[in-house]
């Protein structure tokens, strides 16, 4: 009974009878407190509610709007105005190496996180990261075989 007294010290005498008949647990948590717990999730959603409209109709009055002049809307690179069909294609070869920086980008990340957790791996995590490495260099010597990586 010791550490009950202890954890309910401080509140009314039947507050504390109360307490220790529908509960077995001294530190289980009112309906008030879970209430309260509530509001708070009610009120961080309308905040966020209210900041994502504020900051949409805010970038809605201060947007680009064409009012007949023809330039405002023309695309443009550089301050250049453009001369041409602007939606021509891009070349295969960007995607190929938008590609390839997303695959070793990703080999970033693994490489960084197994150098974090390498005293706890051991050998296992050593060799599985050493064959995962080599089949990105298996990859990556394919690309290059392939001519990939030249740019023409």
């Amino acid at each position: 009974m010791r550490p009950v007294a202890i954890a309910l010290q401080g509140r009314p005498a039947q507050d504390v009878a109360a307490q220790q008949r529908t509960s077995p647990f001294a530190g289980d948590v009112r309906s008030e407190d879970r209430l309260t717990g509530i509001w708070y999730i009610v009120g961080f959603a309308i905040a966020a509610g209210s900041f994502t409209f504020l900051t949409f109709g805010a970038a809605w009055l201060i947007s680009h709007r064409n009012r007949g002049d023809v330039h405002k809307g023309l695309p443009y690179e550089s301050g250049i105005d453009t001369y041409g069909d602007t939606h021509g294609r891009s070349g295969l070869a960007f995607y190929v190496y938008a590609l390839l920086f997303v695959a070793f980008d990703i080999e970033v990340v693994f490489i960084y996180l197994w150098a974090i957790v390498f005293r706890d791996i051991l050998l296992g995590g050593f060799v599985s990261m050493l064959l995962f490495v080599a089949i990105l260099l298996v990859g990556l010597g394919y690309a290059w075989r392939k001519g990939v990586l030249t740019w023409r």
